[in-house]
């Protein structure tokens, strides 16, 4: 534990020192939020005008900073680590490599929790934001999205040959989510045939899960995301532990 926390500690300045992912996973899902806040502020969503446009999307601007550091941060860091010979270092030392590996799961999961603590707090106190279903049941849904995402993150940066190949990878992943999942672009205002196809993408499951529990849904709405999100996670967790390199 100790090694653990020291470790952490150390990794958490180096990755403010990059300030990368405190400008996409804190500074961007909050600039979203108020250009959103400010142009449709408390008008009726899209779809359903008993909840605002702000209630339907929060859930959307949330996933930002899960996938900032799941799809980009994850995958780029383990195999820049890698290609350094870091991993390989860990393997002939008293410290676990692996221990490296789940420091770098929590710096981005913090990230991703400061982030929703933070748009919580703005929307809240700025926006009248008002959470229509069970917190509980967010939070929930907010967790299997994280860990989902970021068993994508640990798929990729697990079996990349190197940080050239896990850039290209990540970009391949995240400029698609995050522009057509619903997480800046609303899902509400594409045509169907594109919502079909943006269907495909696991973070537009993760948004819908979150959506219906921003918005008290019933959880049979939810069901078949729920489901699609644990079969990611089964899968990409164990190809990222079968074909791990650690080299």
């Amino acid at each position: 534990m100790k090694t653990f926390s020291t470790m952490l500690k150390t990794e958490i300045k180096l990755s403010l020192r990059g300030i990368d992912m405190f400008i996409f996973a804190i500074c961007m899902p909050i600039v979203v939020l108020v250009v959103l806040g400010i142009i449709y502020g408390t008008n009726p969503a899209f779809i359903d005008a008993d909840y605002t446009f702000l209630e339907q999307s929060f859930g959307a601007i949330a996933t930002i900073a899960i996938c900032a550091g799941g799809v980009m941060g994850l995958p780029l860091v383990i195999s820049d680590y890698r290609s350094k010979h870091i991993l390989k270092r860990f393997k002939v030392t008293p410290v676990k490599p692996t221990i490296i590996l789940l420091v770098q799961v929590t710096i981005y999961a913090l990230y991703s929790l400061v982030s929703l603590i933070t748009l919580f707090t703005v929307a809240t106190a700025f926006f009248n934001f008002r959470m229509q279903g069970s917190i509980y049941q967010f939070i929930l849904g907010w967790l299997l999205v994280m860990i989902s995402i970021f068993s994508i993150g640990m798929m990729v940066g697990g079996i990349s040959k190197n940080s050239k190949v896990a850039g290209i990878i990540a970009s391949l992943l995240y400029f698609p989510m995050l522009i057509f999942s619903g997480a800046t672009l609303p899902y509400e205002v594409m045509p169907s045939a594109m919502q079909k196809i943006v269907d495909i993408l696991p973070l537009t499951q993760g948004i819908k899960i979150l959506k219906s529990a921003t918005l008290g849904l019933p959880v049979a709405n939810a069901i078949l995301p729920i489901i699609i999100m644990i079969v990611i996670t089964i899968i990409c967790s164990i190809i990222a532990i079968k074909f791990f390199k650690w080299e």
